[in-house]
């Protein structure tokens, strides 16, 4: 089976919400997986590929004590994907946005780094940038609060 297919499934799982996907194709088979079946959280490509077996990691939702959680509202901007957050197009380039600044509808805030390939968020409103809620680098979930549009 194609690399290629099985990165679009992968997506595809993300996009949609449901927990477990398996797939044949004449003799070959994979199957992929929020919720893997050992104590990794972590895919690891050669050994899950060679089974034929792909994990993507389940979300995980931990907040250290006295942390409070970010409301999600129609203020918030979450993040579409699972992935990694970058605050600017390159590394030493400025930030796409920072706190108080003022954005338009379609406006880049950041890009989200998925299976290798940079996908940039664009503003959904326009408004002042209240609260940036993700640091340059940090791994992020689908539906996380990313930004703060007043």
């Amino acid at each position: 089976m194609d690399i290629r297919k099985v990165k679009k499934l992968i997506e595809l799982l993300e996009e949609s919400g449901i927990s477990e996907l398996e797939i044949s194709e004449g003799e070959e088979s994979v199957r992929i997986s929020r919720h893997p079946r050992g104590a990794a959280l972590m895919p690891a490509a050669p050994a899950a590929a060679a089974a034929g077996q792909v994990a993507v990691p389940a979300p995980v939702a931990a907040t250290a004590a006295g942390e409070r959680k970010p409301r999600v509202d129609d203020r918030t901007v979450t993040s579409p994907m699972v992935g990694t957050y970058y605050s600017a197009p390159s590394p030493g380039a400025k930030v796409f946005v920072e706190i108080g600044q003022e954005v338009k509808v379609g406006q880049t805030l950041c890009i989200i780094e998925a299976m290798k390939m940079m996908n940039q968020i664009e503003s959904d409103k326009a408004g002042r940038v209240a609260a940036i809620l993700a640091k340059n680098g940090d791994p992020v979930e689908f539906g996380q609060p990313l930004f703060v549009i007043e």
